[in-house]
């Protein structure tokens, strides 16, 4: 027994030496690499020959840091700390628009029904030149979004080019709420439709509200939409998946590098209602905590998942204050679904350079859920009810994310004063030839990774002074019609696109919906399926 003892004791004092040792080993690295770039850059800035900008040069010394870890770990400055606490918050002052700002640039994208902008006249296809006498041409995109922002009842003046007119506004700037929930309204007599946008600060109490209203005008059935929705905070995840599950059930688990930032989310309260049929619809772009909602769900057999595959963050962010007003948002944790699933895609630890493979890359592993329905990890939440539809060509997403869309949207405003109300209005067949005929008459309203490699191998044979302009303008053309010609197989989606941007123009984002919830493939199939409890049912069992 004295030689158990010895033995343990000696086992335990070795423990804590090693330990002890490594820590000190890891912290002297630490402390040498820190005093390695101190001194460098003391040099730097006492003998390079020409001046420096310490704080641009410690800026991409972060940035680089960071680049080769998740895309979700970012250093902010004290401009990116306040726009990311006015994100989480809800609320902000300013013009009430969403402004894009490319190559000098500064176009209004959407302008949001009865804030400033629109009462000032503001137009959705705007381009801002001037901002309080400030030219925004040579600007940073950062310096110009911070001259729109300011406390509200202060003034903002502008000069704006719209439809080769410039023009003089003057805006008042208010608190500017981004609420979580921008619409919800009864479908038909039974179901109930809630567009949930963001998880900020609001989110639990917007649902919570929007649920109880359409309680009272006689709701049956509910569809929640986070497509596009890219998540937010945590606790609201925990606090809206509760509405629908019974006190004391665990909704996530984290588990992180260190034990304290391991946790598991139970729900605390009763909950609002344990029977409504609930449909959640999702897609490539419902990220976070919008899978954590779905997910929770899925596990519990409470709702059927409609849609498409979500995106597939099982990651988890914290910030931390550091020196002067910055701050650091890093990945602290993976959480996991009541059912164990992690359903984050991408191994961003294993990544060899520009290549980051996937967790499914060997296989997607089986959970089941509380019914023992069989469910994956390792990408994203995959829906119940798969809703079809052609994948999507590499110029399609470039259009889609480009301002292809917006900026036709705003020709077709400008050539077409009035169009019906929002629920009803359809594009004529002929609008996609026309969209297709502008985009190949305007081939940088979007442009592929190709389109641009060759304008950079065009600027290089110039300097080489290689003649072969007419060779180059040959495949320049080529490309661009085979790219026209490959959105064809997404006419549908674009279409979609095309008239919800253009009702936009007319009735705002409240139109948006308004045309979504009669025109939506996805909606019309959820509202289809509560209609049918059998399939609905079956689903679920």
């Amino acid at each position: 027994m004295k030689n158990i003892k010895k033995n343990l004791t000696i086992f335990f004092l070795i423990a804590a030496i090693s330990i002890s040792v490594s820590y000190k080993s890891d912290f002297f690295e630490i402390a040498k690499q820190i005093e390695i770039y101190t001194t460098l850059f003391k040099e730097l800035n006492l003998y390079y020959v020409d001046e420096i900008n310490p704080a641009d040069v410690m800026e991409k010394a972060i940035n680089n840091t960071l680049q080769g870890l998740d895309p979700y770990t970012r250093f902010y400055d004290e401009q990116g700390v306040i726009n990311a606490r006015i994100s989480a918050e809800g609320e902000y002052g300013g013009i009430g628009a969403s402004i894009v700002y490319r190559s000098g640039n500064l176009k209004v994208r959407e302008v949001f029904e009865n804030y400033p902008a629109h009462k000032s006249g503001l137009k959705a296809g705007d381009e801002i030149i001037e901002i309080d006498n400030t030219i925004l041409k040579e600007q940073t995109e950062d310096f110009v979004r911070s001259l729109l922002k300011g406390l509200p009842n202060s003034t903002v003046k502008m000069k704006v080019k719209r439809q080769n007119k410039t023009l003089d506004f003057e805006v008042k700037r208010e608190t500017v709420e981004i609420a979580a929930v921008p619409f919800y309204q009864m479908i038909d007599d039974e179901v109930g439709y809630i567009a949930f946008v963001k998880f900020n600060k609001k989110a639990s109490d917007e649902i919570k509200n929007a649920f109880e209203d359409l309680k009272y005008q006689g709701m049956q059935k509910l569809i929640i939409d986070v497509r596009h929705n890219p998540g937010g905070l945590l606790n609201e995840a925990v606090e809206v998946v509760n509405f629908f599950i019974p006190k004391n059930k665990i909704v996530v688990t984290t588990k992180a590098k260190l034990d304290k930032w391991s946790n598991t989310y139970k729900t605390r309260n009763e909950p609002l209602d344990l029977d409504i049929p609930i449909t959640i619809l999702i897609d490539d772009r419902s990220a976070s905590a919008s899978e954590i909602l779905a997910g929770a769900l899925q596990d519990y057999d409470r709702a059927v998942i409609v849609g498409t595959r979500s995106f597939g963050k099982g990651l988890v962010q914290r910030s931390r204050k550091l020196s002067y007003g910055t701050q650091l948002k890093l990945t602290i944790s993976k959480y996991y679904t009541p059912s164990g699933r992690c359903i984050q895609e991408f191994d961003y630890t294993n990544r060899k350079g520009d290549s980051i493979p996937k967790f499914s890359d060997g296989g997607v592993n089986e959970f089941k859920t509380e019914k023992g329905r069989i469910v994956f990890d390792g990408g994203g939440i995959t829906p119940d009810y798969k809703i079809e539809s052609p994948k999507k060509t590499e110029a399609t997403k470039r259009l889609l994310s480009s301002d292809g869309l917006y900026d036709y949207a705003t020709q077709y405003y400008y050539k077409h004063p009035l169009i019906s109300e929002a629920s009803k209005f359809e594009l004529e067949k002929k609008e996609f030839d026309l969209f297709k005929k502008y985009l190949q008459d305007n081939p940088k309203s979007f442009q592929l990774k190709s389109e641009k490699y060759f304008e950079k191998a065009m600027t290089i044979a110039n300097k080489e002074n290689l003649v072969i302009d007419a060779a180059y303008q040959e495949l320049k053309d080529k490309i661009n019609a085979e790219k026209i010609i490959s959105l064809d197989l997404n006419k549908e989606e674009i279409m979609a696109g095309l008239s919800l941007k253009i009702v936009n123009q007319y009735h705002f984002k409240n139109g948006e919906y308004q045309h979504k919830i009669n025109f939506d493939k996805t909606i019309k199939e959820a509202v289809s399926l509560l209609s049918d409890k059998s399939a609905y049912d079956a689903i679920l069992k």
